[in-house]
């Protein structure tokens, strides 16, 4: 069972955005002025974007992305003791991932766009992390769209779980139409939540075979889940 974490779970947008302007300044010498859509992306594709939208004069490579990536972890570390005051936890997603949890053979992650420090500060600071087994997650730490990290952490998950878990009994969970894409491309059944901005319509037609408007049924998610592995 694999969940997204930001507008999923979670909004720390607006502390995330200053720990990206941060990091970026650091390691380019330039202000990040530019920003690129989060949706479905991992931090290292928002990095060389920000580069060209933001007209640095060097050839970003995978050392200046390192540097970034590094930054951008103390940075939003730093800013941790906000997250609570400044962002918001989407509604019933500690009660779903709880229910979820409960049921049996689950192995419960995340696939996140951000770096494996920076999401689990996420997670922490609203004590979503002890339902959870991040040991197995997928995170923007290497520079691997979404879909790819899906089909790395079935891998993973075998070795926790002691037995391979088929793409039909793997499920993504998310609220954005780049994320349902991922998901069908990396293995794994797209449950969509109506947290951010795409439409139920827009979700269907990327794939999504099941829409939830939100987490705040913890049992209609735990229904979802067995539909989608049925």
């Amino acid at each position: 069972m694999l969940w997204n974490v930001d507008l999923t779970l979670l909004d720390v947008g607006q502390v995330m955005r200053a720990a990206y302007a941060e990091a970026f300044e650091k390691v380019t010498g330039e202000p990040l002025v530019y920003l690129t859509s989060a949706a479905g992306r991992t931090d290292s594709e928002m990095f060389f974007e920000f580069c060209a939208r933001n007209y640095v004069d060097f050839e970003a490579d995978t050392d200046t992305l390192a540097e970034f990536l590094a930054a951008l972890e103390k940075a939003f570390v730093a800013r941790s003791d906000q997250l609570p005051a400044k962002g918001r936890l989407m509604s019933g997603a500690a009660a779903s991932l709880a229910a979820v949890a409960s049921m049996p053979g689950t192995v419960q992650t995340v696939v996140s766009g951000s770096t494996r420090a920076t999401a689990t500060a996420k997670l922490v600071a609203f004590g979503l992390d002890t339902h959870l087994n991040l040991a197995v997650g997928g995170f923007g730490s290497v520079n691997y769209p979404k879909a790819s990290l899906i089909q790395s952490i079935r891998l993973h998950a075998a070795g926790e779980g002691g037995r391979a878990y088929a793409e039909q009994e793997t499920v993504f969970i998310s609220s954005s139409v780049p994320d349902v894409r991922a998901a069908l491309i990396g293995g794994a059944t797209p449950i969509a939540v109506l947290n951010d901005s795409a439409t139920e319509g827009q979700l269907r037609d990327a794939g999504a075979r099941i829409v939830l408007p939100d987490l705040s049924d913890p049992r209609a998610v735990m229904t979802a889940v067995h539909q989608a592995t049925d």
